[in-house]
């Protein structure tokens, strides 16, 4: 493929990934990294009827690493270029992936972030419930803690997600892949105690409202979070991620099945919920140093 013809089928393909499922943030994220893309190969080659090698795409990736970017955002950029450059190999618009075994930046490894069980089961126990915001909100922190969900699954969730009697609730996740999900009895009953209360404008079926009866953005559930954590003492800045951390951690040392663990959370990998067992790794430590033959030291 020519250099100067490599943007031609990005609208096509970007169409593509929204008739998949693909979220607006997503399509924005792969829209700006593709364009700055063929801006990179356009402006890097004397020539923009040469046919694109893997040389162009190395230089591109070396000219954004001087720009001072994260080795996670380069990591971020790579992927879409391998993603939209295999659709157009698929597509029979190139003969060859230029980006083929192209590799990214080493990451720096980073372990989720996750509150100490007692610590976060108190702040939930002593949550103020005094008016019926406070009710809407305890039920929402329940739930995040309780089912492990993502932000945007919580802000999606409409009326009939909610199956209270059953104890489960109905996930959309990540490229619409439905999943359902046991509600914990605290949840259960802090839902209850909000349907009661829960203001609606005419047919709103969101299950989390705001005053106004429409659906509650995802700015104001973190808002409120975070507001909630200050009232309850908290030290640090408690986030929705933060909350759904914390359910996996935590359910991982007390289960210890990775795969179900696995099933709720969503995830398509098991290497994406397998960090969460290096989260654990004093429990094992200890597990190993009580139950091996060889740990054991003479006194």
């Amino acid at each position: 493929m020519l250099a100067r013809d490599f943007g031609l089928s990005l609208d096509g393909y970007l169409k593509m990934l929204g008739q998949q499922g693909r979220s607006a943030h997503t399509l924005s994220a792969y829209g700006r990294d593709l364009t700055e893309l063929v801006r990179l190969l356009t402006e890097g080659s004397s020539e923009t009827a040469q046919d694109l090698k893997r040389r162009d795409f190395v230089a591109a990736l070396k000219r954004l690493s001087q720009q001072g970017l994260s080795e996670r955002t380069l990591a971020r950029k790579l992927s879409a270029w391998r993603q939209y450059c295999g659709w157009l190999v698929q597509s029979g618009m190139m003969d060859n992936d230029p980006t083929f075994n192209l590799k990214a930046p080493r990451l720096p490894e980073r372990l989720p972030k996750a509150l100490p069980q007692e610590e976060l089961n108190h702040m939930l126990d002593s949550a103020p419930a005094d008016d019926s915001l406070a009710v809407r909100d305890h039920a929402l922190f329940e739930l995040m803690y309780g089912s492990g969900l993502r932000l945007s699954e919580i802000h999606g969730l409409d009326l009939g997600d909610v199956l209270l009697d059953e104890g489960w609730v109905s996930v959309t996740g990540k490229g619409r892949k439905e999943r359902q999900v046991p509600l914990s009895g605290k949840s259960v009953e802090s839902l209850r105690a909000y349907l009661s209360e829960r203001v609606a404008a005419d047919g709103e079926t969101a299950l989390f409202t705001g005053k106004n009866g429409t659906r509650l953005g995802q700015r104001q559930i973190q808002k409120r979070l975070q507001a909630w954590a200050v009232r309850q003492g908290s030290g640090q800045h408690i986030s929705p991620h933060m909350m759904r951390h914390s359910y996996a951690s935590h359910l991982l040392q007390s289960s210890r099945d990775i795969r179900a663990v696995q099933e709720l959370l969503g995830h398509s990998n098991l290497s994406t919920t397998q960090i969460y067992t290096k989260l654990d790794f004093d429990h094992l430590a200890k597990v190993y140093d009580e139950g091996h033959p060889r740990a054991k030291r003479k006194k």
